[in-house]
Order: structure tokens, then sequence, then C-alpha cells
């Protein structure tokens, strides 16, 4: 049989038809492979089909094959198996950070790494309109120019905007730059995923102190040949005690807070804390945990949440904070 211009991608072809078109519950008898073969326009015989095969299975792919009334040919393990491809679609749909429109790419792009059989189950579970999603497209962008800085030890410059009241009128919402479009500059040492946003953790020369941004707030960003600052800043950091005080990625003020809480609600306190936080026994149906929190109303609206099952002890101060916080909330409703 004559060659045609495309027998020398005939294993990479025949390859990508079993990646693409087998699994175990959908395999593909000789002549099928030589029909799909040379439908793409590449040539084949029975026994060059089985050598392409053999030479398949010698490079690495984990050819199988079924028997009934013939032999049915099909990749048995893949890189990534349809469970741990769900993973990954759920955690693309419902990151905020992530647009609308590119989460259905990147969704598209996990299913072309199983069968078409898989790929299609995997659109079926997929839910992204209607979630609330970023509409900053260049979050990408800004997140590759990161990782370069943090590559190449250099600090970064970017804007940083927050949403407001369009012309102050409260019919529509849109971004305003903060501080007047200040450029700021930092020098950037790590990317964190919190409560479905995306942060960048960086030293802030002015401030002489290590800040959190969201990065889906952060436009312009631009890589600088400054090096980067605060070395010492991050010689013993720990990026998830780091993340667990700051509760929320908001502002405030650090507390070692010491919590008293029902026995029953000790995976709740893990959940938030990790399961080393430290706790006490207190009786025979409560505990105290301590741990190091940013009093912030994001921290006092999980602690509200717990209810009467909760009671903050001490310092004083936090306390305080917390009473005046829940008076100026039982005000608004008389």
């Amino acid at each position: 049989m004559a060659k045609g211009p495309n027998q020398k991608l005939k294993l990479l072809v025949l390859r990508d038809i079993l990646l693409k078109q087998t699994d175990e519950s959908h395999g593909l008898t000789t002549n099928e492979l030589i029909e799909k073969l040379e439908a793409r326009g590449i040539s084949a015989e029975r026994k060059s089909t089985y050598d392409d095969l053999r030479m398949l299975e010698n490079y690495g792919c984990d050819i199988c094959s079924t028997r009934d009334k013939t032999t049915r040919y099909y990749i048995g393990s893949r890189d990534f198996e349809l469970p741990e491809l769900k993973l990954l679609v759920d955690a693309v749909q419902s990151s905020k950070f992530i647009t609308e429109k590119k989460s259905r790419q990147l969704i598209k792009k996990v299913g072309s790494l199983a069968s078409s059989y898989d790929a299609s189950k995997l659109q079926r579970q997929v839910f992204v309109s209607n979630r609330v999603k970023t509409p900053n497209e260049k979050i990408y962008y800004a997140v590759d120019t990161i990782h370069q800085a943090i590559s190449e030890n250099k600090q970064i410059t970017f804007c940083y905007y927050e949403w407001v009241f369009e012309n102050g009128k409260s019919e529509k919402i849109g971004k305003r730059a903060r501080h007047d479009g200040r450029v700021y500059k930092v020098s950037p040492f790590s990317l964190a995923w919190d409560d479905e946003n995306y942060y960048l953790v960086a030293f802030d020369s002015d401030s002489q102190a290590v800040r959190h941004y969201r990065v889906d707030k952060m436009d312009k960003v631009l890589l600088t040949e400054e090096c980067r600052q605060g070395k010492d800043a991050f010689k013993d950091f720990d990026m998830a005690s780091y993340s667990k005080s700051v509760f929320g990625m908001f502002g405030g003020e650090s507390t070692d807070v010491c919590v008293k809480v029902k026995n029953h609600l000790v995976g709740v306190v893990a959940d938030r804390f990790g399961k080393d936080v430290f706790v006490t026994s207190c009786g025979d149906e409560d505990f105290i945990f301590s741990a190091k929190v940013v009093l912030s109303p994001q921290f006092y609206g999980w602690l509200f949440a717990l209810g009467d099952e909760a009671q903050l002890l001490s310092p004083e101060s936090a306390v305080n904070s917390f009473k005046a916080y829940l008076n100026k909330a039982q005000a608004v409703y008389g």
C-alpha cells in the first residue's frame, strides 16, 4: 500500500484517536482504528496497526483491550482520572476571581484531558452563569507578571481600585482607583487563595510592613527593574498562619483572643483555624481555644453566627469592641 503524505504522523494520530475516543466503556476494534486513520488521510493495515499499538505501549501509553466477539482497544489509566477532573472543574466554576468567560475556556481545556465521553459528563455538571464572578479579564496577565517578579526578584507597580456607585448615584456600581489613582510599588512574596479570592502578599516599603491585595482589584500591573525589598520580613514568614490570622483578608488589628465554645462546635473551629489550634477543656460541655485573629467585622460576624454557644473571653479590648459591634447592629433595628 502506497504511503500517504501524512504517514509520518500515524503514531501521533493513532494516540490522539485512542485518547479522545476510547475509555474503559468505549473501545475500538482494529478495523475501526484503521477507518479512523484513513479518515485522517493515513493509510493503515492490520499488521502495521498491531505494531503501532505495541510501540505506543512501549512508549508508556496504557493501552488495554477487551475481547468478546472481537478485540477492542482503549486507553486505561490517564494523567488525570475523571474524579480528579471533576474536582478541577468544581474549583474553576466556584472561583470568584475567574471571569465567566475564562471559566468556560478553562473547563473546556480540562475536558480535553478526558475522553470525549467523559468530557460530556464534565460539561453536564458545569454551572457558571449567575455565579459571582470578577469582571476583570486582566487578572491572568497580572498573575503572570507577579510570578515573573517573584522569580526574577523584582518589584512591581500597579493601581488598586474599589467598588463604588458610579457618579455618586446608587443605580449602578462601578470601580474607582484608590488614593486618586496613586501607583503602588511593592515587593511580591506570594499568591494566596482565600475565601474564593486570589491575593498578593507583598512587602510595602513605604509602611515597612507586609500587606495583601486582591488580585482582581489590581490594574496596570507592571514589572520594574528594582530588586525586591523586605527580605527580613519574610525570613520566618508562615503563609498558613498569616492567612488564618488575617481572617478573610480584611484589614484590622491582629490580636490573640480566647473564646469559649460548646464541644460539638469543635469542627467549626477546626475548619476556620486548623486542627492544630490550641484548645483546653472547660468542663464537660465547653472548651476554650486561643488564636491570633484580625479584629474585624468578618471575625465578629463569624463569632456572632455561633450565637449563645460561643463567648469571647479575652482580651478585654476585643470583648468591648465586639460589644460595640453588636450594639451598632442592634441600633439599626431599634
